[in-house]
């Protein structure tokens, strides 16, 4: 291993994470003259010059730079190769930490990382609720649950686990005091309860008779970032509620809400667990995805 100059490796990361040879050599519990020589034969072995040495301190070269995004991708690789090798002997262990969206967080995610952990009693899962798009690099996230469409990226791996229905709702209340919409166009003229606050969340996509997709642009007085207090305004008879299938269609069941329009007619948005590209995934990470992907599909009917 000393002839290929692997244990010169970590010093290397060192001295350019510390910003020092000395904070290196604290680090190493050895000499600055020991992490200097290890950084000379690194030099000598590969035939060019890592750090650009003034008297007060240390930069790193084109040539050094290239070296160090190399040395610390391969170096992240081999941890993480080796934890999932040890996790696979000894069993899911540690925590893994998700986000995802509030209501099918609590509907969907949060029941299948109970019965994960019902199984795997080393595992611990955090799971951050929130609508909002985190960056799972920068948040220390493991993965997260995406619904709609994804944009490209090269530094994420993104698998299907599902896809949400969405539906068109009413409460019978509304439906006799209103009447009961049959085309878009009646459907446009009714009242509308929309999520979020963009304009964009008023524009409910459906398909017309002839199956071309159509926007429905509703008009509401209410605009609410929780689906649940969408669903509850709906039933208490206060306008047209497009809501996710598996929200909703309890509803009907027990006679509080109708379906107006169903997924047939409305458009359905994918949902995707992704997270970080790495050559080697931790088993604890790669069991959770495995049971999001199986049972995920299921709590949505």
């Amino acid at each position: 291993m000393t002839d290929t100059g692997l244990n010169d490796i970590p010093t290397f990361l060192d001295v350019v994470e510390t910003g020092s040879f000395t904070a290196a050599a604290a680090r190493h519990r050895v000499t600055r003259s020991a992490i200097a020589k290890s950084i000379a034969r690194t030099e000598a072995r590969l035939g060019i010059r890592l750090f650009h040495r003034t008297t007060r301190q240390q930069t790193l070269t084109d040539e050094g730079s290239r070296y160090y995004e190399h040395c610390r991708r391969w170096l992240a690789e081999l941890r993480d190769m080796e934890t999932a090798l040890r996790d696979e002997r000894q069993g899911a262990e540690g925590r893994v930490k998700i986000s995802a969206p509030v209501l099918f967080g609590r509907h969907c995610v949060a029941p299948v990382m109970r019965e994960l952990l019902r199984t795997h009693p080393r595992l611990d899962v955090a799971i951050s609720f929130s609508d909002r798009v985190v960056d799972i690099a920068d948040e220390g996230f493991d993965l997260a649950i995406r619904i709609g469409e994804l944009p490209d990226s090269s530094s994420l791996i993104a698998r299907p686990i599902g896809r949400q229905r969405m539906g068109i709702y009413a409460s019978p209340v509304y439906l006799a005091a209103h009447g009961r919409p049959t085309t878009i166009e009646e459907i446009q003229a009714h009242t509308g309860i929309l999520y979020g606050t963009a304009s964009d969340h008023s524009r409910w996509r459906v398909l017309d008779h002839d199956g071309q997709q159509r926007e429905i642009r509703m008009q509401g007085r209410q605009c609410h970032d929780d689906l649940q207090v969408i669903a509850d305004a709906a039933i208490e008879g206060d306008g047209l509620a497009w809501l996710p299938c598996w929200l909703g269609n309890p509803y009907v069941k027990t006679g509080q809400l109708d379906s107006v329009m169903d997924y047939n007619r409305v458009l359905s948005f994918d949902i995707h667990v992704i997270w970080p590209r790495s050559a080697y995934l931790p088993y604890r990470t790669r069991l959770t995805i495995e049971a999001l992907l199986e049972r995920i599909p299921q709590r949505m009917g």
